[in-house]
């Protein structure tokens, strides 16, 4: 499923528009202002029970290898988003 067909889907089920649909997708998910975006730019966890659990997680600086020449390199830290499904989740896809 793809974005256009997630407002589609919510249009047709919460009986609304498909451009307050788009608003609400939107709401969530953009990646400059959506809520989800300023949770976790905030270090905050986004957790929907049942669903799942979105974070950052923050990996420290290593030391890694070239695959190829077989020499040291530093690998900085780095800061990713993250999902953790919930138990529901993982029921309903069993």
């Amino acid at each position: 499923m793809n974005k256009s067909e997630l407002v589609q889907d919510l249009a047709s089920k919460a009986d609304m528009s498909k451009a307050d649909a788009q608003r609400a997708v939107d709401t969530l998910f953009n990646t400059k202002d959506g809520l989800f975006m300023q949770a976790l730019k905030k270090g905050e966890k986004v957790q929907i029970t049942g669903f799942g659990t979105f974070e950052r997680r923050e990996r420290k600086p290593r030391t890694g290898r070239n695959p190829r020449t077989g020499e040291e390199i530093r690998i900085g830290a780095t800061v990713s988003p993250s999902f953790r499904p919930g138990k529901a989740l993982k029921d309903a896809v069993k």
